[in-house]
């Protein structure tokens, strides 16, 4: 929601936002043009931003307040984004109304009176904004305790201060400060990146979650958007990616249920999924090298693994040697292995049709008629590969020559 011109530019942004889903109930001027912000670039850097605008009157505040309090029965967030443009001049009807429906509301502050947003759920100000209200910070411990008197003059749940390349500070009534370092590889455009923050917060926040989760993931959604080009948005999988990554979860032993999710990310990135299966008894040469060679044939690798009893129908009494959970653990501790899942059928075909990998790969002395789950995956385009284990190596084997000494 906001205010727009009667043009084309007007247009053009109703039509993208709508194209993306997002239902779009502008206010529209007739005598203040949409303002446009016009970037010049040379070799992927910004030089100039020239910006087109005429500062909005008050005769839109009316229909702006009735629009908000007519959908406020069916959200869970309200966000201010304030650029200083007149919309958001005086937002204390809109904080108000959303607070009385019991609806937090995040603001994104501009100027130097944030007087005008008391009562406010959260403020997200930059260090210059802060400062330029608060007075110069010294210290770490100064920076807390004028955040600590704003956030009580003001009435505020919270103030999250952003950073930059030192990350963001939260401050709570009452509470120690909380750092969320920086988490950007590297800084290649910061335009955009308070919109992500003060977003990925509400949607955070909309969804059940505490403000301390929620402040962490808008920070690593920030780390995400400033290493793109121009104004960027990020997506639920990026964002699901780099918080397995932050968290060393992206690989794993994983549920059929997890698995799937992390396969929705893996394609979402344009990664190519490879599939294997076994029994993996006991891990030899021969599996390591046949691991790598499949890891190889895409860039993520699925290996599904029988479970106990699924072993012993197909090997006999006495095997498996090792439970599932303890292959399993193995398993993934290897550097070609994305994903490790169980099965408790006697072939992997549900787990397949599940999975839908690009690449099925199995190896042994078979033609690629026998290879169980064959035909469905070429039914969909995908590839079946065989590749041979390394010579004189395998579980049973080893187990013979154990029982023979």
């Amino acid at each position: 929601m906001g205010i727009v011109g009667q043009d084309e530019a007007g247009q053009a942004l109703q039509q993208q936002l709508e194209s993306a889903r997002v239902n779009c109930q502008f206010c529209i001027s007739n005598t203040e043009p949409t303002i446009t912000k016009l970037r010049v670039l040379s070799r992927h850097q910004q030089l100039i931003r020239l910006d087109f605008e005429e500062r909005f009157g008050a005769g839109h505040r009316s229909e702006l307040q009735q629009q908000v309090e007519s959908l406020l029965g069916s959200v869970s967030a309200l966000v201010l984004s304030d650029y200083d443009k007149g919309t958001l001049s005086d937002p204390q009807l809109l904080i108000g109304a959303a607070r009385k429906a019991g609806i937090p509301v995040l603001v994104d502050p501009k100027g130097t009176d944030f007087e005008r947003y008391r009562g406010a759920t959260l403020l997200t100000p930059n260090m210059g904004e802060f400062e330029a209200v608060a007075g110069r910070c010294h210290s770490e411990r100064e920076l807390v305790e004028k955040a600590q008197l704003l956030v009580a003059q003001l009435g505020l749940d919270a103030l999250l201060v952003t950073r930059s390349e030192q990350g963001m500070t939260l401050i709570k009534p009452g509470q120690n400060e909380i750092h969320f370092p920086a988490h950007a590889r590297e800084v290649f455009d910061v335009t955009g990146a308070g919109d992500t923050v003060i977003s990925t917060l509400a949607t955070a926040l909309a969804a059940g979650e505490s403000l301390e989760i929620a402040t962490g993931l808008a920070n690593i959604a920030a780390g995400i958007v400033v290493g793109k080009l121009g104004t960027a948005a990020i997506s639920g999988p990026e964002l699901r990616r780099a918080v397995n990554q932050a968290q060393g979860s992206e690989r794993g032993v994983v549920s059929d249920e997890q698995l799937l999710i992390a396969l929705e990310d893996a394609r979402a990135a344009g990664e190519k999924i490879v599939f294997t299966n076994g029994c993996f008894d006991i891990l030899h040469a021969g599996h390591v090298g046949y691991l790598e060679q499949a890891r190889a044939q895409g860039d993520r690798l699925v290996l599904a693994i029988n479970d106990d009893d699924s072993v012993r129908r197909l090997k006999g009494e006495g095997r498996p040697i090792n439970p599932v959970e303890r292959r399993k653990a193995v398993l993934a501790g290897l550097e070609a292995v994305d994903w490790v899942v169980s099965f408790a059928e006697d072939t992997p075909e549900r787990l397949l049709e599940q999975i839908r990998p690009e690449v099925l790969v199995k190896g042994g002395d078979y033609g690629l008629d026998q290879v169980v789950g064959g035909e469905f995956v070429k039914s969909y385009g995908g590839e079946v590969k065989v590749l041979s284990f390394l010579d004189n190596c395998s579980t049973t084997a080893i187990v013979e020559k154990i029982q023979g000494s």
